[in-house]
């Protein structure tokens, strides 16, 4: 598990790892006065046949919006780090950030990012060569363990600017889902998927049409077991929020019917794992005036229902960030931020899960 703590101006990328039911001491991966440190967009750390590779966001000017991805590698266990590198060529002074990360094969690692290259004219990004303003982008690479891009994409020329991505690896390989931004902003949860060394043309998971004209900063997250593929995403096309469900069986190419999992309450910031067995667990919030409920389901391979129930409470408020979700065996382990009175916490939980 990772985080950030701040110090004044200084913050500290740490890290830690659960062992015999107890987190270990933190270890230090980075630090820096000129990070940008967001509640919605917040560093990663992925483990791929024993390297660490964790990303952050730097900026490239005291005081601006302009900041680049930074990654950094250990190969000894986390004791040292590599010098960082930036996984987008562009050298455009703009936004670029919401990564995901995961391994695909041993020693390559895939990321997907929100890239804004194209938002800047060309007086604002000092390059006299680049075109006007345009929209945000959705980009994807592959780096190896030498902290080499070896493949550069761009997957979608205008996406909503500030929602998280989410990637997945199928028995066909990678894909990404988003939340796109058309012409009339019809702000959708969006797939494309990595197909014989070509990406297909972006497509709508469902056809919500939310037309919103300012990102909900609320982005979907997607898993994937062989050709079995689940996307969770927050919505409000109706005129009140909702956290839904879609599920596919080829690997992301079509969706089946669509599973409405809360109404009403829901705060979206959704996590979604697949089980061992097929089954799906999802984590999303609920609120109820300034609390919101960390609600935890699980669902069959059908979408089913099986168990839902609150496994923690938090602020509702932007303080609280995101939980997130994964699992180990049997086990799910989730993580959430506790604000309180400007103190903020990070805490744990352990659910196992009947066979």
């Amino acid at each position: 598990m990772s985080w950030l703590e701040k110090i004044d101006e200084l913050a500290e990328f740490k890290y830690s790892t659960l062992k015999e039911n107890l987190w270990a001491s933190p270890k230090l991966i980075s630090s820096g006065e000129n990070w940008f440190v967001n509640w919605a967009d917040f560093p990663s750390l992925i483990a791929n046949k024993g390297v660490l590779s964790a990303h952050w966001l730097q900026k490239r000017a005291e005081g601006t919006y302009d900041y680049d991805i930074r990654i950094s590698q250990s190969l000894n266990n986390g004791n040292t780090w590599s010098e960082s590198f930036i996984p987008h060529n562009d050298g455009v002074a703009a936004e670029h950030g919401f990564v995901s990360m995961m391994p695909i094969s041993k020693g390559k690692n895939f990321a997907t990012w929100l890239d804004g290259r194209n938002t800047k004219s060309a007086h604002e990004s000092g390059d006299p060569g680049h075109g006007g303003t345009g929209a945000m982008t959705l980009r994807a690479g592959i780096f190896d363990d030498k902290g080499e891009v070896t493949h550069d994409w761009e997957l979608d020329p205008r996406t909503c600017d500030c929602c998280q991505t989410s990637a997945a690896m199928t028995r066909n390989g990678p894909i990404v889902v988003y939340r796109d931004r058309s012409e009339n902003e019809i702000r959708d949860i969006y797939i494309t998927r990595l197909i014989e060394d070509e990406w297909t043309s972006p497509k709508a998971v469902f056809n919500d049409n939310w037309e919103i004209n300012g990102c909900p900063v609320n982005g979907p997250s997607v898993a994937a077991k062989g050709n079995q593929v689940v996307v969770a995403w927050f919505t409000a096309a109706k005129g009140y929020p909702e956290v839904r469900l879609a599920l596919s069986t080829d690997a992301g190419d079509n969706f089946g019917a669509l599973v409405i999992v809360s109404q009403g309450k829901a705060l979206g910031r959704v996590g979604i794992v697949m089980l061992e067995n097929g089954h799906i667990a999802l984590s999303w919030l609920e609120a109820e005036n300034n609390m919101a409920d960390i609600m935890l389901a699980i669902f069959d391979q059908n979408g089913e229902e099986m168990i839902r129930q609150s496994i923690a409470q938090t602020s509702a408020e932007r303080a609280s960030g995101f939980p997130v979700i994964t699992q180990n065996g049997n086990k799910l382990i989730m993580a959430w931020t506790v604000s309180d009175e400007g103190l903020s916490k990070v805490k744990s939980a352990e659910i196992v899960l009947a066979h």
